[in-house]
């Protein structure tokens, strides 16, 4: 058994939890682009198109992340794509949070009024033109809220990229249970290191909600 003191697991964490916050920005930025790009085109009345997202959606919030994790990873293989852990971590979050957040802002930008769809068409403006100046501006103080709240959903969901070998905060902490046999201290500081990422996000998100509803 290799002896650790306290400050080299807790040093070792803190350098592991870096990988955990850039995975985490990488599938909210890359997933942010891509759901605004499918919920555009969800709405744009294109023959076909709105069922094709729908059905992205539903795949995505249908299916056990873990999963996701593993087709993505081996798919890629299969394809003779010599692609790294971080690489299919990244890929996979980003298809998977793009699938939720089209679905939230979907939400949003059905909580805007009928009547500003109306309005905003008598005053011959197309469909780019109604988004831009019209719906999303209004759908975006809705928005807020939930989408911050999501951060949180992906911030843990990064957890399982370590059981396709990417040391994040959860893949350090296995690699420490196993080296000091002390999985109750070694998780104890994995599980305080991911409240202190979630709690300020959480705590945002109902301060952004309360505002809002104020």
């Amino acid at each position: 058994m290799v002896q650790f003191s306290l400050w080299d697991i807790l040093t070792f964490l803190l350098g592991a939890m870096r990988w955990t916050v850039a995975l985490s920005l990488i599938a909210f930025v890359g997933g942010g682009l891509v759901g605004m790009a499918l919920l555009l085109l969800r709405f744009a009345q294109l023959r076909g198109v709105g069922v094709v997202v729908s059905w992205y959606v539903q795949v995505f919030q249908g299916t056990p992340l873990l999963m996701q994790l593993f087709l993505v990873y081996f798919g890629l293989a299969l394809l003779g794509m010599d692609t790294s852990p971080l690489v299919s971590a990244a890929i996979c979050l980003t298809l998977y949070a793009s699938a939720y957040l089209t679905e939230i802002w979907r939400g949003c930008v059905n909580s805007v009024p009928r009547g500003q769809w109306e309005a905003s068409a008598s005053l011959a403006l197309d469909f780019p033109q109604q988004m831009r100046h019209v719906i999303l501006p209004q759908a975006l103080r809705v928005a807020i809220a939930p989408t911050v709240g999501f951060m949180v959903q992906i911030v843990k969901g990064t957890a399982l990229a370590s059981v396709i070998g990417f040391v994040e905060l959860t893949k350090a902490g296995q690699m420490i249970s196993n080296a000091t046999y002390q999985p109750f201290l070694a998780y104890t500081f994995v599980g305080l290191l991911y409240f202190a990422l979630c709690y300020p996000l959480s705590r945002w998100s109902q301060h952004l909600e309360t505002r809002r509803l104020a």
